[in-house]
C-alpha cells in the first residue's frame, strides 16, 4: 500500500490490480450518509465516506458535501440496493 492512502482510498493513477472506486452519493445530509452506510454494511458492500472530517475546516456549517464511494465491481449492486430502498433520487449519475 502506498504511504498516505487507506485501503479504499481512490488511487491517483490507476495501475493494474489497484482498487477503483466510484462515487455513489454526494450529500450534506448526515442522516442520509448514515442510512446509506448502514444499508451498504448490511449488504456487505465495502464503502468509504470522504470529506467526513471537513467540518473542522468549514466550521460545522454543513457546506461541504460528504461523498460515499464503492468499488467499481460493487457499483451495480449498491445502486440497486439504494433504488430498492427508495433512494434512487440520491444516486449520482451513472457514467
Amino acid at each position: 500500500m502506498r504511504q498516505g492512502y487507506g485501503p479504499l482510498a481512490p488511487p491517483r493513477h490507476a495501475q493494474a490490480g489497484e482498487l477503483q472506486l466510484r462515487e455513489l452519493v454526494r450529500t450534506n445530509d448526515l442522516v442520509l450518509v448514515s442510512a446509506v452506510g448502514a444499508l451498504l454494511d448490511g449488504a456487505d458492500i465495502h464503502h468509504v465516506v470522504l470529506d467526513q472530517n471537513m467540518s473542522t475546516i468549514e466550521g460545522s456549517l454543513g457546506i461541504l458535501p460528504r461523498r460515499i464511494l464503492v468499488p467499481d465491481e460493487d457499483v451495480g449492486a449498491a445502486r440497486q440496493l439504494l433504488t430498492d430502498a427508495g433512494l434512487s433520487h440520491e444516486l449520482r449519475p451513472d457514467e
